[in-house]
C-alpha cells in the first residue's frame, strides 16, 4: 500500500519556534505536573495506610489487656481459644460494633469480656478497619492458636504479660495495601480529585505555554524579517527596542550591526570611487603624455621619459600601499620583528633622510628597547616625514621625542603649521582621507601613508593618536610595546 509523504508545507507549518516553544514548555510542564501527581497520589497512600496502622495499635492495646486478663482468670488460653464467638465479640468490641445480646453464660463459662470504649484516648474515634482476617493470637512459644498459620509470618506480635511472664502474642497484619473497604473508598474518591486537579493544571499549563509561545514568537517575528531585509542588502532597516531584557539587547544589538553593515558598504562604496580617482590621474598623465609622443607634439628624450617614469612610479606605490593595506586586513602582514633601540633606530632615519629646509628638535635617549620589524618602522617613520614634507609650510620645524610611557615607549613626532581641524583629527588615519581646505594635495600623495603607519603599528600591538601640536602643526604620539629584558628571545 502507497502512503503519501507529508507535505513539505504543512512540515514547515509545524518546524516553526512557536510550535518548538509550545512543544518545549508544555513537556516541561506536563512532566511536572504527572511527577506532582504521581508523588502526591503515592505519599497520600502512604500516609493514609501509616495512619490506620497506627490506629490499628492504639485499638489493639485494650484488646491485649482483655487478653491478659482473661489469660490470668483461665490460666491457659482455651477459653477464648475454645470459643471462637468470644474471639469476634471481642473484636466488636475493639470496634465498638453493637451485635445483639446473646445469651446468658452457662455455668463455668466466663462472661464475656467488657465492651472497650471506641473512642481513642484523645477523644477522636479513629476510623472503622477490617480486622478480623488479620487478627492472630500465638502462644508464648509463637505458635498460631487463632487465625490464618498463612498469614503468621507477616504479623507483627505485640506480647501480652501477665505477672511480668509473657504468656502469649497478639498479632495483626499491617495493611501494606488497601483493603476492600471504607478506607479504600475514600482513596477512590480522593485519587478521582486528584486526577481532577491534575487535568486542570494540565489545561492550564497548555494555555499558559500557548500564550508564552505566542508571546515569544511574536516579539522574535519583527527580527526575522528585519535580518530577511538585511540580507538582501538593505542594511537601513532597523528594530524597535522595548524594554531591558535579553530580546531588547538582542535588538539592539542588531541595529547596531546593520548601522555598522551600512558604514561598511558605505565605506566601500567611497573606497572604490576613491581608488579609482587616484588611478584615473596618473593613468590620464600617462595616457595624455604618450599620445603627445604618438604624434609628435613631444620628443622621446631623457625629459619626457623621466615624466613618464614618474608617473608609473607613482602607480607602482599606489598598488603597493593597497597591497599592503590588504595583506594587514587579512592579517597575513609579515613582521620580521627582533630585539632593537628605538631611539638608535629613529637618530639613523633622521640623520639619513631630512629634508632640507626643515629645523629638527630632537631628545632621543638610548637604551629604550622594542621588539619590533626594523624594516616596517623605517616604513613608518618614512611615510610620517613625507607626511610633514608635503603639509608643512617652510619654513618648517619638526620636533621628535622619545620616552617611557609604563610598559610602552612612546614617540612624539610632530611638526609646525598649517594645523588640522579638531574635527578631522580622528579621521587622518582612514584610507585615501584627506584635509583638502588645510592640507592641500602638494605633491600627489595617495592619502594612504597614514593608514599603513596605523596597519604597521597595530601589527606589532601598538597604536597611534592625532592631536594639535604647540608648534602649530600636528602632533603624533606612537605607542610599541617595550622589550622585556626578563623573558628569553628566540
Amino acid at each position: 500500500m502507497n502512503l503519501d509523504p507529508v507535505s513539505p508545507s504543512l512540515g514547515r507549518r509545524f518546524d516553526t519556534l512557536r510550535v518548538k516553544l509550545f512543544l518545549a514548555i508544555a513537556g516541561a510542564n506536563v512532566v511536572l505536573v504527572m511527577a506532582a501527581y504521581l508523588i502526591h497520589s503515592w505519599s497520600f497512600d502512604q500516609g493514609l495506610v501509616e495512619y490506620l496502622n497506627r490506629a490499628d495499635e492504639a485499638r489493639l492495646a485494650p484488646l491485649v489487656t482483655q487478653l491478659a486478663d482473661g489469660y490470668r482468670e483461665h490460666g491457659d488460653w482455651r477459653w477464648v481459644v475454645d470459643d471462637r464467638q468470644r474471639w469476634q465479640d471481642m473484636l466488636r468490641n475493639v470496634l465498638g460494633i453493637t451485635r445483639p445480646p446473646r445469651r446468658g453464660p452457662e455455668e463455668g463459662e466466663a462472661a464475656p469480656a467488657p465492651a472497650v470504649p471506641a473512642s481513642s484516648p484523645q477523644g477522636e474515634r479513629p476510623p472503622p478497619f477490617t480486622i478480623d482476617p488479620r487478627m492472630l493470637l500465638f502462644d508464648a512459644g509463637q505458635q498460631v492458636l487463632i487465625g490464618s498459620t498463612d498469614r503468621a509470618a507477616q504479623a507483627v506480635l505485640k506480647p501480652i504479660v501477665v505477672d511480668g511472664t509473657t504468656t502469649g502474642f497478639l498479632g495483626y497484619v499491617p495493611r501494606t495495601q488497601m483493603v476492600a473497604s471504607l478506607e479504600g473508598v475514600f482513596l477512590e474518591r480522593q485519587t478521582r480529585k486528584f486526577a481532577a486537579i491534575a487535568l486542570g493544571l494540565l489545561a492550564a499549563v497548555l494555555l499558559n505555554a500557548a500564550l508564552i509561545a505566542r508571546w515569544l514568537s511574536k516579539r522574535l517575528e519583527p527580527l526575522g524579517s528585519a535580518a530577511a531585509a538585511v540580507a538582501q542588502g538593505d542594511y537601513g532597516v532597523r528594530l524597535p527596542v522595548r524594554g531591558h531584557d535579553e530580546l531588547a539587547q538582542l535588538a539592539g544589538d542588531f541595529n547596531h550591526m546593520a548601522t555598522s553593515l551600512q558604514a561598511a558598504r558605505q565605506a566601500r562604496q567611497q573606497w572604490i570611487a576613491d581608488i579609482a580617482h587616484e588611478l584615473r590621474t596618473p593613468l590620464a598623465t600617462l595616457r595624455a603624455e604618450i599620445e603627445a609622443l604618438q604624434d609628435g607634439v613631444r620628443q622621446p628624450d631623457a625629459a619626457n621619459l623621466g615624466s613618464l617614469w614618474q608617473e608609473v612610479g607613482r602607480l607602482t606605490r599606489l598598488v603597493e600601499d593597497l597591497r599592503l593595506l590588504s595583506l594587514s586586513d587579512l592579517g597575513a602582514l609579515d613582521h620580521h620583528v627582533e630585539p632593537l633601540d628605538l631611539g638608535e633606530l629613529v637618530q639613523e632615519y633622521l640623520d639619513d633622510h631630512l629634508p632640507p629646509g626643515l629645523a629638527l628638535r630632537i631628545d632621543l635617549p638610548r637604551g629604550v628597547r622594542v621588539r619590533a620589524d626594523g624594516d616596517r618602522l623605517t616604513q613608518v617613520l618614512s611615510n610620517l616625514m613625507q607626511n610633514t614634507q608635503r603639509y608643512t609650510e617652510p619654513p618648517g620645524t619638526l620636533e621628535v621625542r622619545l620616552q617611557r610611557d609604563g610598559d610602552s615607549a612612546r614617540l612624539v613626532w610632530e611638526d609646525s603649521a598649517p594645523g588640522v581641524p579638531p574635527e578631522a583629527l580622528p579621521h587622518l588615519t582612514e584610507r585615501l582621507y584627506r584635509v583638502d581646505a588645510s592640507r592641500a594635495r602638494a605633491s600627489g600623495g595617495s592619502g594612504l601613508g597614514l593608514a599603513i603607519v596605523r596597519a604597521i603599528l597595530e601589527g606589532h600591538g601598538g597604536r597611534m593618536a592625532a592631536s594639535a601640536s604647540p608648534l602649530g602643526g600636528l602632533r603624533w604620539d606612537l605607542w610599541l610595546l617595550l622589550l622585556d629584558e626578563k623573558k628569553p628571545h628566540a
